[in-house]
């Protein structure tokens, strides 16, 4: 195959419908946009109108609240660090850090935190150190023989 040779798939591209053409092209007069008024004119953007009906929008009741400073964390299971080191891409025989959770793929390049949680077995001791963990994570990782170290406390409100 040559250079010059190279074509679209078939079906790949299509050409612009020609608006405004005559009333043979199907497209003529109106151009597709009905009579006159609002929206056959250009920058209209009518979401959610129903054609003066109330909006579902309106109609359903609000619910729910979105804490806009609730932290999200990444969450690593103490399951998933053992597949990791049964494939040989976790040691545990050094300390199991952010960085070495992000080189053996459980983590992404820019998480910059973690969650520690206990789904899973664990039946390597390691030494793990982690933004957040769960009781029962922390529970299970000293039941095989090792330790966690949170580096961060969250702070919970006392009612």
């Amino acid at each position: 195959m040559q250079l010059n040779e190279l074509k679209d798939n078939q079906g790949s591209r299509h050409r612009k419908m020609r608006v405004g053409r005559g009333i043979g092209s199907g497209k003529g007069k109106t151009c597709g946009r009905g009579g006159k008024g609002q929206t056959a004119r250009t920058g209209v953007a009518i979401n959610g109108f129903e054609g003066g009906q109330t909006p579902i929008h309106r109609r359903l009741p609000k619910r729910g609240f979105n804490n806009f400073t609730r932290t999200e964390y990444p969450v690593v299971n103490i399951g998933g660090i053992q597949k990791c080191i049964d494939e040989g891409t976790l040691d545990a025989k050094k300390a199991v850090t952010l960085d070495a959770l992000k080189n053996c793929g459980l983590l992404r390049p820019n998480d910059s935190a973690v969650k520690l949680l206990a789904k899973g077995a664990l039946k390597s001791a390691i030494k793990l150190e982690v933004t957040l963990a769960s009781k029962s994570a922390i529970a299970a990782v000293e039941k095989a023989g090792g330790s966690v170290t949170v580096q961060a406390t969250e702070t919970v409100a006392e009612k």
